[in-house]
């Protein structure tokens, strides 16, 4: 039986305090990844972002990445050179962004970012890597990709901008796509449409996709496992359509925190936190 594209294996991030002492956020998460949608969900804080970010290698100078194993594509990422970490970057592991605000360059046009991400793992001309940058904005179903070609991000809407990212993240091929809450500054109409092309490239492509969300019934909808993650720990793991056999508290505890159409629950119950739920 063949490895799967990503194996996690106690996976631990731990960043310095005020005391000169460590403080964990991600404490011991554990994971393989094949072609398939895996999603992990969890309240802000939990460590879903930073699990993604440990795996792409962009944890914050300061921090402290340990694990037993991280291997993409039996390539161990904690060690492998600099140089090979760098190619993988963006080259075969992409990571899509919360809010293009915030992660688009301001000063550089959306397809002058698009062809940079290309030409840093392609050798390609200009002019060649301009009718790539175009092909891509169209797939993610961008009209006009000329024109848009040539804005700058603060000329774009949310939903638009956050389609440029993920055509800029997919320009170079990659065989893994993590999706850092991809849709969670966009109004419901948006996410739908970004959901559907995620969907769509990821089937065409074969892609692996680890999709981090705090909305629990979207990523049940969307992805083929869940992971659920509190105080930097996964405390469950569930297959999309297994939520109704959810054990840990914490699961139901969120579940039952969510509106119901046609139940009168004003106001909505709050979820009550165990101390025991983040040893």
């Amino acid at each position: 039986m063949s490895e799967p594209m990503l194996v996690v294996d106690d996976l631990r991030v731990a960043f310095p305090n005020r005391d000169g002492g460590w403080v964990e956020v991600v404490r011991g998460v554990s994971f393989t990844l094949g072609k398939e949608r895996l999603g992990i969900v969890g309240e802000s804080g939990s460590g879903k972002s930073q699990t993604g970010r440990a795996i792409l290698g962009l944890t914050a100078p300061e921090g402290r990445v340990t694990a037993k194993r991280l291997a993409f594509n039996g390539i161990d990422l904690l060690n492998c050179a600099p140089k090979q970490r760098r190619e993988l970057r963006g080259g075969r592991i992409a990571m899509v962004l919360q809010d293009p605000k915030f992660s688009l360059n301001p000063v550089m046009t959306i397809g002058e970012q698009i062809v940079e991400a290309l030409r840093a793992h392609t050798k390609l001309s200009k002019a060649e890597s301009k009718q790539q940058a175009l092909a891509a904005l169209e797939q993610v179903q961008i009209d006009n990709p000329e024109r848009v070609y040539k804005l700058y991000p603060h000329e774009v809407s949310g939903g638009m901008g956050q389609r440029a990212m993920i055509a800029m993240m997919l320009i170079a091929n990659p065989d893994l796509l993590i999706a850092d809450e991809p849709t969670s500054a966009l109004d419901v109409t948006v996410q739908l449409q970004v959901l559907a092309i995620l969907d769509a490239l990821v089937l065409q492509r074969g892609m692996g996709l680890i999709f981090v969300s705090h909305d629990l019934r979207l990523v049940s909808t969307f992805c083929d496992r869940i992971l659920v993650m509190y105080a930097g720990r996964v405390v469950e793991e569930l297959s999309a359509g297994g939520l109704a056999h959810a054990k840990h508290p914490y699961t139901l505890g969120l579940l039952n925190c969510l509106p119901q159409l046609g139940a009168d629950r004003h106001p909505l119950p709050t979820l009550d936190r165990q101390p025991a739920w983040a040893l």
